[in-house]
């Protein structure tokens, strides 16, 4: 596999169902893939979950990967936004179904248990918590953007909408991350 094709010309062979290309993929990508999901998860195992969720994703859907700028990158991204916020929901819902669990009388309470787990997988940081108050469209375009330095319009053909939207989109995005964010460190500043 030549090192020098763009990530376009590797895509068309990953289409075909060449898993040496893919591979060279995740080499050119993976650990700007983890960084990013790390930023949203901030938990070692959940964060290669997400990981292993998005390349997953992009093989299966390989035939409708879009590539912006003759990158997979922003597409992969996304991908890992939406896993992450899929993952998300899903320690949700088993934290509540743990919450309802009848336990014997010496075991600790199962809603402690659970507000413990979700406690340590808040904690990590007050901007994934603002990141997960946007709405998704939002938490891709910021995610792309603001965290990983696509420029806005590459940002926008990666998530399928115009430019002028994406313009709006992460203007209102900034002012309610930076209202949330002010908000936490005042918060932050009452409880010290």
């Amino acid at each position: 596999m030549d090192l020098a094709q763009t990530d376009e010309q590797l895509w068309r062979a990953v289409v075909r169902g060449d898993g040496v290309a893919f591979a060279a993929i995740f080499d050119r990508h993976g650990d700007r893939v983890w960084r990013h999901a790390w930023r949203l998860m901030q938990h070692r195992q959940d964060t290669e979950d997400v990981v292993a969720a998005a390349f997953a994703e992009a093989w299966r859907r390989r035939a409708h990967v879009r590539i912006v700028d003759e990158s997979v990158l922003p597409w992969l991204l996304v991908t890992t936004t939406n896993c992450a916020r899929n993952a998300r929901r899903s320690l949700r819902r088993n934290e509540r179904l743990i919450a309802h669990i009848p336990l014997g009388p010496d075991a600790p309470d199962a809603a402690d248990v659970a507000a413990d787990r979700f406690e340590r997988f808040d904690a990590g940081s007050a901007v994934a918590q603002a990141m997960r108050e946007l709405s998704d469209t939002d938490a891709r375009l910021v995610s792309l953007v603001m965290l990983e330095d696509v420029p806005l319009a590459d940002a926008a053909r990666a998530i399928g909408i115009g430019y002028g939207a994406a313009k709006t989109r992460i203007h209102r995005a900034r002012q309610r991350l930076r209202g949330r964010l002010e908000a936490a460190g005042a918060a932050e500043e009452v409880s010290a």
